[in-house]
């Protein structure tokens, strides 16, 4: 399996820490299953600077990939998702989203995505439906909209701007790279940050 993220200028740092931080040390993951491999992608291998000011280089242009069913697309925020270089892999998108691969789209990215008429026909959130209403041309999906702060239908993951630890949750859910009672413990960690969690996580890795 290969987890693929989409680098754009402005990138919301805070929006895939969760996701990147746990698939690059994989200190929680299941050791029994294959562990994915995070591919960074962008419209070139030349560096972009997230929203925080952090430089990153893409490992693979996009023109360059082939998505199989395995695969997975992850779709961070920012405030430039509206610019001309982002088409290309909002085409391809439009191209996997009808197959396996997993897209997982936050914050802006969702808003990419309805802007384009991808989420008229499938259950999603975003930053607000009224938001979507107003600045999405091509949106129709308001009857699928559901106010939550992660939503999935089939392969596709959208999550508020404000929910990065369910948007990683729901992600680790999906592709079963945690064991439930790990993942759990897990998420309730970071969610209540009650120390009996911590514990519940050391006990389920045992």
């Amino acid at each position: 399996m290969n987890v693929y993220l989409y680098l754009l200028d402005t990138l919301a740092d805070w929006e895939i820490g969760f996701i990147t931080a746990e698939i690059n040390s994989k200190r929680y993951f299941d050791k029994s299953i294959e562990t994915p491999v995070l591919i960074k992608i962008g419209n070139t291998i030349n560096s972009i600077k997230t929203m925080g000011g952090m430089e990153i280089y893409p490992d693979k242009c996009i023109d360059d990939i082939v998505f199989t069913d395995n695969d997975m697309l992850i779709l961070p925020g920012g405030d430039t998702w509206m610019n001309e270089e982002n088409k290309k892999i909002i085409k391809i998108v439009s191209e996997i989203i009808n197959g396996k691969t997993i897209v997982a789209a936050i914050c802006g990215a969702t808003i990419a995505l309805a802007n384009n008429g991808l989420l008229n026909n499938r259950y999603h959130t975003s930053n607000s439906k009224e938001y979507l209403e107003m600045v999405c041309s091509q949106y129709k999906g308001s009857n699928y909209y559901i106010d939550k702060p992660v939503v999935v239908d089939n392969n596709l993951i959208t999550a508020t701007g404000l929910a990065p630890l369910e948007f990683a949750y729901e992600i680790f859910k999906k592709t079963n790279l945690m064991k439930e009672n790990v993942l759990e413990s897990w998420f309730q960690l970071y969610k209540t940050r009650e120390p009996k969690y911590f514990y519940n996580l050391m006990e389920a890795l045992k």
